[in-house]
């Protein structure tokens, strides 16, 4: 079966012919995709994104790779399937022209939080070029909103794009940063009043601007820098309305 196949028999109605019987009864719980899928996020919950490996698992699911490969395309395809759960978990507003603006950000700051109880698993996202319903619908509820909000068609479907990516690098930076605290003893990569002082002792001769918005570099708390950036991108697309 290609891989195409694979895919579309996720949507088939299961055959009852396969779960009758005595033999079938002293069988294990069956894997299913939703099963992979459960798994996976638990595995990366629990020790981020990149313990993720197919072989990993397989092993989790107590089975061999070759078992799992009946579920699950490959890698990309799990990707997908990963982030497609976590957009199944997005709430969609109604567009409101009123409030458009507010709503993407909403949007985003939903997928934001999504991806932060998964350490990495924004990197699944990058590069993809998404067939979940899942993602579709949540690709689909933006571009209502950025039309609600009059934002020219090209403009808003480049625009998500843009959004998503930067929610995207946002949440992984945060997630190696984590990391890199936790594993490598680089508590002063996530203290801003360390890398402030950091910067504030720069020769000022040489680094005039640094040292002397060294407070300004090292501001914010929580997802200030998300709002802000958000909020920036937003009013880019608006000032290129014609």
């Amino acid at each position: 079966m290609n891989p195409r196949e694979r895919r579309a028999a996720r949507h088939l109605p299961p055959d009852p012919a396969l779960h009758t019987g005595p033999r079938a009864r002293r069988r294990k719980a069956p894997i299913t995709v939703e099963k992979v899928v459960d798994t996976a996020l638990a595995l990366i919950a629990a020790e981020g994104y990149e313990a993720l490996t197919m072989r990993r698992l397989a092993g989790a699911l107590d089975t061999g790779p070759a078992s799992l490969y009946a579920h699950v395309v490959n890698k990309a395809d799990l990707d997908e399937l990963l982030i497609g759960r976590l957009c199944a978990g997005l709430v969609l507003p109604e567009p409101d022209p009123a409030s458009w603006r507010d709503q993407i950000r909403d949007v985003c700051a939903q997928i934001r939080d999504q991806y932060l109880k998964y350490p990495g698993i924004s990197r699944a996202a990058l590069a993809m070029a998404p067939t979940d319903l899942e993602i579709v619908r949540v690709s689909e509820g933006m571009l209502a909103i950025l039309r609600a909000g009059d934002i020219a068609p090209q403009a808003a479907a480049w625009a998500i794009d843009a959004l998503m990516l930067y929610v995207a690098g946002y949440c992984l930076e945060i997630s190696i940063m984590n990391q890199r605290k936790i594993h490598h003893d680089a508590d002063w990569v996530v203290d801003g009043d360390e890398l402030r002082r950091r910067l504030a002792s720069l020769p000022a001769e040489t680094f005039p601007q640094t040292t002397r918005y060294a407070a300004e570099l090292t501001a914010g708390k929580g997802h200030d820098r998300f709002d802000f950036t958000i909020a920036l991108m937003i009013d880019g697309v608006v000032s290129r309305q014609p």
